[in-house]
């Protein structure tokens, strides 16, 4: 089934639970934002020329957005982490909404909302922080720590990442002055003069973190860039001026992460010899849990002993604690329908018009094989790509256009290869999809079910589909791997699309139209079908049909039309019927 394309836009409703709001119901079915275009060379010319950025692009932001409204959208695709949910949704929009209302000022002494991550590897820190830059609408720059320790590598290197905010945002300064700066792994630049943290000496690049995490101007042009320093020289000589473009890093928020291996230790004798009552078991033998309740009460002392910088850690106020995930929450993030790990595989195998299909099985045989290598997330797109890579590389050339993944395949894929290769045809294929085609068809009507609850608590208005409607949505879910509520509000858009033809249609002939039910479900079937708008279907149905009712009207005035499914399949046929009746009652 072909389906209209939908925007792409982040604000758009992607989960069942995320209420829908009044601007994104207007933007499906109606034609996609236009592409934003890139801003051609000699323009961008003239802009430097000018010392002027690009006008508006900060009006991209959500300034408005609230702390609560933040943290529900990450609920949708992040598992877990709920305590770090709530301290950056609320910290990042006190943040911007500061900046809308000119508050956010540094003056001697106060401290930017600048964030520290502390987590394992895998749960979702940098995702998190990704998502919350999508959502806002800034720039987002992401780097690793570890290539600022490396020799040679000065404070100017620093000074990129605020650089590089400027290519992200297409040469706006403005709204790269608004943007997010992720840095991760910051564990590794603790100083070398503590047992307990990473052997690397690294005070001076803690240093030149400082000026920037506060507040400084930084040269677009870096002094180091050769090309760019010609450039600047050559202009000098056309023009015999010198512009500077610089960026303020005032409104910049800085975000860093990383592991912190070794630092429950300080923190456990820290508080064991405060004598507050703190007994626990040697640290190298405490679960998870007890880990990140430990780490969870880590003040500057415990960083300064662990090798940084007390101006460094004064530059980051806000400190969240993100948890191990356990085998229970890798399974979870497998089965969550906004997870990009599932999706992009089935679009791997989607490119050869192969449909995969994973039975709820073999997500736990992902998640567990993934657990046991303590790697976080990250493992399950690796351990679903070793597994699957052969079914990728062989059944392209085959005739095989759907697999169901079970545990079995995860388990002894080059067994279940075999298998398939060897009888494509296999019943026991057949009666899988069979399964899980019911088994779905129970989640989507569920799903379809809570949309149409949380609908009418918004918006105080009773939605009911079809049965029609819901297979349409079962269909266009599993068929094209779209998310259930996007397909919802997709058939309620498309109904006042129709409704909306109704009314134009009186305006213009002075005769009153409704569809009923069914063929309501069939116009918007045909529009699904053939990727066509709605009212293009309507048009097509009363090509002839002004001149045909305008007859019949003049004998029943004032005659509301119900238009059937009939008239949806034959329109002539159904309006000669229609002419034929009302000349035989006349």
């Amino acid at each position: 089934m072909k389906v209209n394309n939908m925007s792409k836009d982040n604000n758009i409703i992607t989960n069942i639970n995320e209420e829908p709001h009044k601007a994104d119901m207007d933007i499906f079915i109606k034609q996609s934002h236009p592409r934003e275009t890139s801003v051609p060379d000699a323009e961008r010319e003239k802009t430097d020329n000018e010392g002027s950025s690009t006008p508006h692009g900060v009006q991209k932001i959500h300034f408005d957005m609230l702390p609560a409204e933040l943290e529900k959208y990450l609920d949708q695709y992040v598992i877990k982490q709920n305590e770090a949910k709530e301290i950056l949704s609320t910290k990042i929009c006190t943040h911007f909404r500061r900046i809308k209302a000119k508050t956010l000022k540094m003056f001697p002494g106060s401290i930017k909302s600048n964030i520290l991550m502390i987590g394992p590897t895998g749960v979702g820190k940098t995702y998190l922080v990704k998502l919350i830059a999508d959502k806002i609408g800034v720039p987002f720059v992401k780097s690793d720590a570890t290539k600022f320790s490396e020799t040679g590598y000065v404070g100017r290197d620093v000074e990129d990442l605020v650089r590089e905010l400027a290519h992200e945002a297409g040469g706006d300064i403005e709204l790269a002055e608004h943007g997010i700066i992720y840095v991760d792994e910051i564990d590794k630049i603790a100083s070398s003069g503590t047992t307990y943290g990473p052997d690397v000496s690294r005070t001076g690049v803690q240093r030149n973190f400082l000026k920037v995490m506060e507040e400084t101007e930084v040269d677009l042009k870096s002094p180091s860039d050769i090309a760019s320093q010609m450039e600047i020289a050559l202009k000098f000589q056309k023009t015999g001026k010198i512009e500077k473009k610089k960026i303020n890093t005032r409104n910049i928020l800085f975000i860093m992460s990383g592991a912190f291996n070794g630092l429950t230790e300080i923190i456990a004798k820290r508080l064991n010899k405060q004598n507050i009552g703190f007994n626990t078991s040697p640290v190298s033998s405490l679960d998870d849990k007890l880990n990140s309740e430990i780490l969870r009460q880590a003040v500057a002392e415990d960083f300064i002993t662990y090798g940084f910088e007390s101006e460094f850690i004064g530059r980051l106020p806000v400190i969240t604690v993100l948890d191990a995930l356990t085998l229970e929450d890798l399974h979870e993030i497998l089965k969550n329908p906004n997870s990009p790990l599932v999706k992009s595989k089935k679009q791997d195998f989607k490119s050869y018009g192969i449909n995969l299909y994973f039975m709820d099985e073999a997500f736990h045989e992902i998640a567990k094989q993934t657990y046991q290598k303590k790697i976080g997330a990250r493992g399950l797109i690796s351990v679903m790509e070793k597994k699957l890579l052969k079914f990728e590389k062989n059944l392209p050339s085959t005739n095989i256009k759907k697999l169901i993944v079970t545990d079995r395949i995860i388990e002894n894929p080059e067994i279940e290869l075999n298998k398939v290769l060897n009888d494509p045809d296999n019943i026991e294929q057949e009666n899988l999809f069979k399964i899980f085609i019911s088994q779905q068809k129970k989640i989507i009507k569920n799903q379809i079910d809570i949309f149409a609850v949380n609908y009418k608590k918004n918006y105080n208005e009773e939605i009911v589909f079809s049965q029609c409607a819901v297979d349409l949505i079962t269909e266009i879910a599993l068929a094209e791997d779209i998310l259930i509520n996007k397909t919802c509000t997709q058939i309620i858009n498309m109904r006042r699309e129709i409704h909306e033809f109704e009314k134009n249609f009186l305006i213009k002939n002075n005769i009153s139209i409704s569809f009923d039910t069914e063929a309501m479900d069939l116009i918007l079937k045909n529009a699904l079908n053939e990727n066509t708008n709605v009212v293009l279907e309507c048009q097509k149905i009363f090509k002839n049909y002004e001149l045909g009712l305008k007859l019949i009207n003049n004998h029943e005035m004032g005659k509301n039309f119900i238009i059937t499914a009939e008239a949806v399949i034959n329109p002539e046929s159904y309006l000669n019927n229609l002419i034929k009746t009302s000349f035989e009652n006349n």
